[in-house]
């Protein structure tokens, strides 16, 4: 499978991987920034944005496959990584497996207890299930700030403060994306991140996390800097589990900081 992405920006080439949403255009409101220095690669995963879902098994493992199946195809070998949630895990199972370059993972998953992971799994699912239903209302919805703060308070640590450009292509993503479901299952049945031994990983190895993070919990970053010992860790001050959205220029400075 080739998988749908744009390219923007000229220079050291960028990938980034998105989560369950949207597709590349979760990156919309840092992207163009981030292409001011670097060219950046921005993917569909499969069965999100325009790239076609997977015929088989739909897994953390091979959802990361077709990544790294469309890094070899484009001739990317070395490539910095970025991910934000279920991208931010697949970025660092990439590293594990010793693929790309410099990586950076914001907020990512697949560190959580299974106490935590019930309470993901109770709480996003419902948040699913009615996003789908009022997906007709959703752009009046999303364009006031009560409406915003009632749909993605787990999500933004100030959902009245987002514009509606900015969240809309993600909440419309996880009410239609066909892999949504099949997605989270994967994050909510399948197995935890597995990490790598310090000295292992192909690149310098950054993690993000919001501390107002309510999806992927704060105390879960220990867990994740316990199984990525090289990891450098960057704390978002009044952050939820989208810095491109509540904090979009720190988000982009880290990312080209971290990364060459």
């Amino acid at each position: 499978m080739t998988l749908n992405h744009v390219r923007r920006g000229s220079g050291s080439p960028l990938l980034l991987v998105h989560g369950l949403g949207a597709g590349w255009r979760s990156w919309s409101p840092i992207i163009d920034e981030l292409a001011e220095s670097r060219e950046v690669i921005a993917v569909d995963l499969p069965g999100f944005g325009e790239s076609p879902p997977l015929t088989g098994e739909v897994s953390v493992a091979t959802l990361t496959d077709s990544v790294a199946e469309f890094i070899r195809e484009q001739g990317l070998d070395g490539v910095s990584t970025v991910g934000q949630s279920m991208g931010g895990r697949m970025v660092l199972e990439l590293a594990r497996r010793g693929v790309g370059g410099d990586t950076v993972a914001l907020d990512p998953g697949g560190f959580w207890s299974d106490r935590e992971l019930a309470v993901f799994a109770a709480t996003l699912r419902p948040s699913i299930a009615l996003v789908r239903t009022l997906r007709g209302t959703l752009p009046a919805l999303l364009g006031n700030p009560v409406g915003t703060t009632l749909l993605l308070a787990q999500l933004s640590a100030r959902p009245w403060a987002l514009s509606r450009e900015t969240v809309l292509p993600d909440v419309r993503g996880l009410a239609e994306s066909p892999s949504t479901g099949a997605a989270l299952d994967a994050l909510t049945k399948g197995p935890k991140q597995q990490g790598a031994p310090a000295g292992t990983v192909p690149g310098r190895v950054t993690i993000g996390w919001g501390r107002r993070d309510l999806v992927t919990v704060p105390r879960q970053a220990a867990r994740a800097t316990q199984l990525f010992p090289d990891a450098v860790l960057h704390w978002f001050e009044r952050c939820g589990h989208f810095p491109q959205w509540d904090a979009p220029h720190e988000a982009t400075r880290l990312i080209l900081d971290r990364t060459r």
